[in-house]
């Protein structure tokens, strides 16, 4: 009997722990709704430290960051643009479901999500009691007008610089790279931080959603020099280059593919530039990582910080010399891979998640974080269950679509593209991580892509 008792005793003891751990996503401290800290990063790639894919970067307010919550290693963008993905992003649903492909004004992404029947992510958390602020770039633009209690504005992505043409003079491009301007606080990234440290430092009588938006490392790659001085120009290591890589691309996959007012890694090479473009790539990082850290410090120094949940992502990747560009706008892993960071007070820190996620998970992953009643015009999932243990089974795939009716299907281990006019792709990331070698031909793939395809058409059902 004694025996029994004891173990009923231990295995009341495991429960109350799991329902802690289950819980501790839901209530806040003291049983109070918990903040939210929603903050992007446009055109910020998979080059951070802490996503330990490139190493060089010196980032160490993300990575600050990322040893108190989970980083999401393999999650993924909806689109390789600004525009739908972050549309996406705000109202749960993929960009071909909202209707649009190219930039929407934020107006029309509010009347479309009201036309399909949802809300925006932050006007959702309002209609729940929640005080909104937002600052910088969140939606194409900002925000819709009036749709936030706050508004900080969005700066110009030049700031004080204008077009500077110092290393690239095509049209139709901001692409450049140059330091300047002189002070950090002639560039925009620097005023949206300090809006956000006096929004913390104030008091507030409700839970309230803020939402940050930082524009560098989006082109013109332009910041003081004493950013460009954190690196040392020699040893800037560069991605990997296969100058025969696209022979293997389906022709319409490069038509739709690669921009021609983009700089090409060939002309970067002749010209002696590409090590000039990442030491300006990361030399944005690393300021717009500083404005970050100003965000987190105020944030760690006020009265909220037990409780706000903190969310670092970005829009979409970037190329920086793989397949022969410098851009996004591609189906590739490259355009798609992006950093995730979810920190939740109360929860387990310096976390690891290799599950394949999407930025379309984070209004149900928001929404459940503090209590709400879940929206069901969703169409991501809850990344919960991830955070209580990242290492579970997750058998879902990431959807990312581009023009003409193409997409990709990343899985945890293949990345399958099909192009509007039939034709394809597939990469092992297992072996192929770079995606040289086109594998679409084989045969002994065709299940698996068939099985990838009926998982898109599922994906995309509304």
């Amino acid at each position: 009997m004694r025996v029994t008792i004891s173990l009923i005793r231990t295995l009341r003891m495991m429960f109350l722990r799991l329902l802690v751990v289950s819980l501790f996503v839901t209530i806040g401290a003291a049983g109070s709704p918990p903040n939210v800290v929603f903050i992007s990063v446009d055109d910020l790639n998979d080059f951070p430290a802490f996503m330990d894919r490139y190493h060089g970067a010196r980032t160490p307010h993300m990575d600050r960051l990322a040893e108190r919550g989970t980083v999401f290693t393999r999650a993924h963008a909806q689109y390789p643009l600004c525009g739908p993905s972050r549309a996406s992003v705000l109202s749960g649903l993929h960009p071909v479901v909202l209707g649009f492909d190219g930039h929407m004004e934020d107006l029309e992404l509010q009347s479309r999500a009201e036309e399909l029947g949802t809300e925006l992510l932050h006007s959702y958390f309002a209609r729940h009691g929640y005080e909104t602020l937002a600052v910088g770039k969140i939606a194409h633009r900002h925000v819709p007008q009036g749709s936030v209690n706050h508004s900080g504005g969005r700066g110009d992505f030049l700031g004080g610089t204008g077009r500077l043409r110092r290393n690239w003079h095509q049209e139709k491009t901001s692409t450049d790279w140059a330091a300047a301007p002189e002070h950090d606080d002639e560039l925009p990234d620097h005023h949206t931080a300090a809006w956000t440290v006096e929004r913390l430092r104030e008091p507030r009588e409700r839970p309230f959603f803020m939402m940050v938006g930082f524009l560098r490392p989006h082109v013109p790659w332009y910041v003081p020099q004493k950013w460009f001085d954190l690196y040392d120009h020699s040893t800037i290591a560069l991605p990997p280059f296969d100058p025969d890589d696209l022979e293997d691309v389906p022709a319409f996959g490069q038509q739709i593919s690669i921009q021609p007012q983009m700089p090409r890694t060939e002309w970067a090479i002749a010209e002696d530039q590409w090590r000039s473009i990442i030491h300006a790539y990361l030399a944005s990082t690393s300021f717009v990582d500083h404005q970050i850290g100003r965000v987190l410090r105020a944030l760690e120094e006020s009265p909220h910080h037990d409780n706000t949940i903190v969310v670092l992502w970005s829009d979409h990747g970037y190329h920086l010399g793989e397949k022969n560009t410098f851009q996004k706008h591609s189906l590739w892993e490259r355009s798609s891979h992006v950093p995730l960071i979810v920190s939740v007070p109360g929860g387990t820190p310096g976390q690891r998640c290799d599950r394949v996620v999407s930025l379309i998970d984070l209004y149900p992953t928001l929404v459940e974080l503090a209590g709400l009643p879940p929206n069901r015009s969703n169409q991501g999932r809850s990344l919960v269950p991830l955070l209580n243990q990242p290492d579970q089974p997750w058998p879902h795939v990431a959807i990312t679509g581009w023009l003409d009716q193409s997409f990709a299907v990343q899985n945890e281990r293949f990345r399958y593209i099909r192009y509007g006019d039939g034709s394809e792709e597939l990469y092992d990331h297992a072996t192929d991580l770079a995606e040289l070698i086109n594998r679409a031909d084989d045969p002994d793939v065709k299940p698996l892509k068939v099985e990838l395809a009926q998982m898109l058409r599922e994906a995309l059902a509304y």
